[in-house]
């Protein structure tokens, strides 16, 4: 992570928010990987895009969304798999329940 160039770091690096869309995203396509297996499929290639965006003051998410693109075999359980480790991936559960996050 870097601090923005206003607060002094070189504004290169990812910030909070950037690293929570990344960890629902990263979270998706590590559990498309170990799951596919299970459905006897054979993944070629995955791409996870999370849309979302900060408002208000404090600054907090709006809802984020994801898309999976997947390559792979056999195509006709794709849909399955996907909708599988949506119902499983820890990072999008723990948001979609309200994980409490405290300072201690």
């Amino acid at each position: 992570m870097d601090r923005p160039a206003d607060a002094g770091g070189g504004g290169l690096g990812f910030n909070g928010g950037q690293l929570l869309y990344l960890a629902v995203a990263g979270c998706v396509s590590n559990d498309l990987y170990r799951e596919a297996p299970g459905f006897g499929i054979t993944l070629s290639s995955v791409k996870v895009t999370v849309r979302g965006d900060f408002a208000g003051d404090p600054l907090v998410s709006d809802e984020i969304a994801y898309a999976v693109e997947i390559d792979g075999e056999p195509a006709d359980r794709l849909g399955e798999l996907v909708e599988h480790v949506d119902r499983i991936a820890e990072i999008p559960n723990s948001l979609r329940r309200g994980t409490q996050v405290r300072l201690v």
